[in-house]
């Protein structure tokens, strides 16, 4: 068969100039037979997919910590309107969706329970200091499958560990999920809002919404059109300037008056603390480790480190439940 080596054709047939060809991959850390079937990026998202990091992402905080309600993101969530947002994006501008898809995917697998408010725990308490798009990385190089990590390709690593605004991917795909992350929590963030009461449509500044719409439905297709007009055929991935600062004071909106609104994140200081406790703990409590994360430390890894890996791959509800285990009383009788 040589399914995979057609599409890898049809690729250089039809792929933009400045899209990265799976055939031309810079390759993996460790060297692999090639799939018959499928080009490396396809291969990439498969591997990440099939993930127990992945399927974790289903019990993990978006943004509304405990909603009271079916409908509200998850992690998870989150990540597959991001993958979806840049499949839109990649097949408009002709890039690779294999590889966009891939990094959307494995983006936030490294974040932590409860969302940024767990980040932030970690953060402060490691001497390391812990960041979710590291630990993404981490992850997938050296944690999933009990340390053998997924061997991904250097696009794909490259695409999740700079997907933060501050950094700039090297691929295009990448800069293109860059920015559909963004595009996603601001489109359903708003979502969430509105669903909990917090905000109404109305309640976006007038100087914003004459510029992309007073809907949330309303932004995501400026957002889309914007770029598509701004990168076709460009050697970068570009939004106007009005609609690129629209988004910045939109996403400034949203920080006032959704992700710091005390309904909303009430609850997050509790998540901290409960964070933090376990930190300590399995600070001082290696034995409790799964295996995989003792062999890390036999292998040198500093306990702090695997400290965090341990706590960051918790899902809210079995954080939840190890908190209930180790501190919290249980009731007893005498028969």
């Amino acid at each position: 068969m040589k399914i995979r080596e057609n599409l890898e054709k049809r690729e250089e047939q039809t792929l933009s100039s400045y899209a990265v060809l799976s055939s031309r991959s810079k390759g993996r850390e460790r060297e692999e037979e090639l799939c018959d079937i499928r080009p490396c990026f396809q291969r990439d998202r498969d591997r990440i997919l099939y993930s127990k990091s992945f399927r974790r992402l289903k019990d993990k905080t978006q943004v509304f910590l405990t909603p009271d309600g079916d409908h509200y993101r998850t992690r998870m969530t989150h990540t597959l309107e991001v993958a979806q947002n840049a499949r839109t994006l990649a097949r408009a501008l002709r890039l690779n969706e294999d590889l966009c898809e891939a990094i959307a995917l494995g983006h936030d697998l490294g974040h932590t329970p409860f969302g940024h408010a767990g980040e932030r725990a970690l953060n402060a308490v490691s001497p390391y200091g812990f960041r979710h798009n590291e630990q993404s990385l981490r992850l997938v190089t050296m944690l999933e499958k009990e340390g053998k990590g997924l061997n991904l390709t250097w696009e794909v690593r490259d695409g999740i560990i700079n997907h933060e605004m501050e950094l700039t991917p090297a691929t295009l795909e990448g800069r293109v999920v860059r920015l559909s992350d963004k595009i996603a929590y601001i489109h359903h963030d708003m979502d969430d809002a509105i669903r909990g009461g917090i905000l109404s449509p109305d309640d976006v500044p007038e100087e914003i919404s004459k510029i992309v719409g007073k809907t949330n439905g309303e932004w995501l297709d400026t957002f889309i059109h914007d770029i598509v007009e701004n990168s076709t055929d460009k050697d970068d991935i570009r939004m106007s300037d009005d609609v690129y600062n629209a988004m910045l004071e939109l996403r400034k909106f949203m920080f006032a008056r959704v992700y710091t609104n005390p309904v909303a994140k009430g609850e997050e200081g509790k998540a901290v603390d409960l964070v933090k406790t376990l930190y300590d703990y399995y600070l001082h409590h290696e034995d409790r480790f799964p295996g995989y994360l003792k062999n890390l430390l036999e292998q040198g890894e500093p306990i702090e480190k695997v400290t965090c890996d341990y706590v960051s791959s918790m899902t809210d509800r079995f954080a939840i439940a190890r908190y209930e285990e180790l501190f919290i009383p249980k009731s007893w009788s005498v028969y």
